[in-house]
């Protein structure tokens, strides 16, 4: 068969065949006016070629499978040299994938630095050192055409329903129990999700009302937290179901006074019928706020808009509530 032919059968181009015969690797034969003459043998060496550079091992290492074929064994790795040259291949990625690594953990590490340094700037204002609006504020900030949330009667039925007797994981390597409070008033605000700088959110994130805001609502409820004290709440958490690996990151990122719980199970949603929503094959909880008194829910903020706002509209309950 013609050039064109075995190219086309094998899946490579014409001047990869040319370039595997500069090599040696396929010897097709000549007819009387010169062409050469490939055959069925040389398609499947070119083939074999094809899949070992899918694999990672470059054309020029080739040799060892495709003389394992030559010399009559069904496959071309049946053969010891073969074998060997997975190994080569494994090493030499074992190498790149460390190296890949490492940089990796440093890149995370700056950008977690970064994100540390320049969490504790309000959106606009300057930072320490850079004379000017900070960039990595962006994430703290919010489009101002989001979608506003619509109140859908979800959480109607919460006010004067008992707390459930569950437990859960907080940041503070502790578990808590929401029937056992206290007679204090608990601020439990039910967030979705909270994003990290350098990760992209869920698609469409800003699309679906209510979801985006979880940064600047923790940075409200961080810097209005003694204020609320001052006002009668004995205690706030955060809530969400995300570990709570992922919530410490956050409680250290941005120097949050106050412990997240976590609730991957969705426990409370189901204890209690709160709304969630999904996204991107995620459950999330709708954002919304509890306030716990005795082990009762005394009050709900449903839906929760502006959320940077929030922290500021439940410190004026509070103050406004006779306790």
């Amino acid at each position: 068969m013609r050039i064109g032919e075995l190219a086309r059968r094998a899946g490579v181009t014409t001047k990869a065949v040319r370039y595997y015969e500069s090599l040696g690797l396929l010897t097709p034969g000549r007819l009387a006016n010169g062409y050469r003459d490939y055959d069925e043998h040389d398609v499947r060496l070119a083939r074999e070629i094809r899949a070992l550079r899918g694999l990672g091992i470059p054309v020029e290492r080739t040799r060892p499978f495709l003389d394992c074929l030559d010399v009559g064994h069904q496959h071309a790795d049946d053969c010891a040299a073969s074998l060997a040259g997975y190994r080569q291949a494994i090493d030499e990625l074992s190498q790149r994938i460390a190296g890949l690594t490492a940089r990796r953990t440093a890149l995370i590490g700056h950008l977690q630095q970064a994100a540390h340094r320049n969490s504790r700037v309000s959106p606009g204002s300057e930072g320490p050192d850079d004379g000017g609006a900070n960039p990595m504020n962006d994430y703290l900030s919010l489009p101002a055409d989001l979608p506003v949330p619509e109140d859908d009667g979800a959480t109607a039925h919460l006010p004067g329903t008992p707390a459930p007797p569950l437990e859960l994981r907080s940041t503070g390597d502790t578990t808590v129990r929401l029937d056992a409070l206290g007679t204090g008033r608990t601020v439990l605000y039910v967030y979705p999700l909270t994003g990290r700088p350098g990760t992209d959110l869920p698609e469409g994130w800003n699309a679906i009302p209510g979801a985006r805001g979880c940064t600047p609502e923790a940075c409200g409820f961080r810097d209005h937290y003694q204020e609320l004290l001052d006002a009668g709440a004995v205690r706030v958490f955060g809530l969400s179901s995300q570990d709570t690996d992922y919530q410490r990151e956050v409680v250290e990122r941005l120097h949050l006074p106050f412990d997240m719980l976590s609730d991957p199970a969705h426990s409370l949603a189901g204890a209690l019928a709160l709304p969630t929503f999904e996204v991107a094959g995620l459950t999330l909880y709708k954002r919304l706020t509890l306030i716990i008194r005795g082990g009762v829910i005394e009050h709900v903020f449903y839906p929760v808009f502006p959320p940077n706002e929030h922290a500021d509209q439940v410190l004026t309950w509070l103050r406004d509530a006779p306790r």
